[in-house]
């Protein structure tokens, strides 16, 4: 239910919330390179990567997305951000969801592909940002070791930005993390029987 104040109100909590803002601001003012995770059960996880690598590409940056699991299908992203191909280098290098592939340690020969090629970009710094899309699903699943990939992550360039999706992120990444958003599940179109649209979930 929405809370009705008086237009006086509502400019002296303004005031205070402008207030503390610009001291937070004024405080906040190192650079450098973070590390996103998006987890959890609700949709939105990769779509909000993809969005941080439009606005990458609005800055001018260089952008490399590493796709685990996700491969076997062409998505709308891929076919879009390959567009740019001196801006953005879009590799999806999986081959398709778990429950398709049924072959456990194919699975994990294809992770360990995907990440030597993910190590290339977390060293390069022409760089900025990288995206390692469903990596999560890939060490929920123990098709990689959080102790095999930490230093290549920690050990990238300075400046670079590195997104991580998927659910059931381990609690080792979220520690290292700098900004860990969980996206929470309301509602689901596919729990009513609607298949997955195009434009949508691909």
């Amino acid at each position: 239910m929405a809370v009705t104040i008086s237009d006086q109100k509502h400019n002296q909590i303004m005031k205070r919330r402008k207030a503390y803002m610009d001291r937070r601001i004024q405080e906040s003012n190192e650079e450098c390179g973070i590390v996103l995770v998006n987890t959890g059960d609700g949709k939105g996880k990769s779509s909000s990567a993809f969005g941080m690598v439009a606005r990458a590409l609005g800055h001018g940056m260089k952008v490399a997305v590493i796709q685990f699991i996700k491969g076997a299908m062409s998505t709308g992203e891929e076919q879009f951000f390959k567009r740019f191909p001196e801006e953005v280098v879009f590799k999806a290098m999986g081959e398709g969801f778990t429950w398709d592939t049924q072959d456990r340690s194919r699975d994990i020969e294809i992770c360990r592909i995907a990440w030597d090629e993910a190590r290339k970009y977390l060293q390069d710094p022409n760089f900025e940002l990288v995206v390692l899309d469903e990596l999560n699903i890939a060490l929920s699943y123990g098709y990689l070791q959080w102790s095999d990939i930490e230093e290549d992550i920690l050990k990238r360039p300075q400046h670079q930005h590195v997104v991580i999706t998927g659910r059931g992120a381990p609690a080792e990444l979220i520690e290292l993390a700098d900004t860990v958003t969980e996206m929470g599940l309301v509602k689901h179109a596919f729990e009513k029987g609607i298949k997955a649209q195009n434009g949508i979930e691909m």
